[in-house]
């Protein structure tokens, strides 16, 4: 089985440390970096200032409500990256404002997925993200 490798972008402890929960239930094998906001993920993503050996991920899990860059300026400065693009991002967020959506998808989100409140439900969603990005959907060739 291929070693999955995630890129979680959430500065909430208790949702950090629930997506590992969910994700080492998970029946996938992989490794998880995480990023406490906007800039520190666009280190590791543009393997920048600091993070330069930092592995590509295969998929990132993007808040959108972030300190130092919001989730919406991580996303359209990715995106604009040719070399980047390919890269599956989901934004997992608290926030179900039409406005936050509609602008995840104008900067090209994958996916926009609203975190449910109970930790029930935010299991649950984590495990449909697992499945459907690791099982029905096929993912990128990394860009080298």
């Amino acid at each position: 089985m291929k070693s999955i490798h995630l890129l979680l972008v959430e500065d909430n402890e208790g949702d950090i440390l629930l997506t590992q929960e969910a994700f080492e239930e998970s029946k996938f094998v992989h490794t998880m970096q995480v990023a406490k906001n906007g800039n520190e993920a666009l280190n590791i993503l543009l393997q920048r200032e600091g993070y330069e050996n930092s592995k590509e991920p295969d998929l990132v899990l993007l808040d959108i409500n972030l300190p130092i860059k919001s989730g919406h300026e991580v996303l359209q400065e990715i995106k604009s990256v040719k070399s980047k693009r390919h890269i599956p991002i989901v934004v997992f967020s608290t926030s179900s404002s039409q406005k936050d959506i509609d602008l995840a998808y104008l900067y090209n989100a994958n996916c926009y997925v609203t975190k449910p409140v109970e930790i029930k439900g935010f299991m649950e969603a984590i495990s449909s993200i697992e499945q459907f990005w690791f099982s029905i959907a096929s993912l990128p060739k990394k860009v080298k």
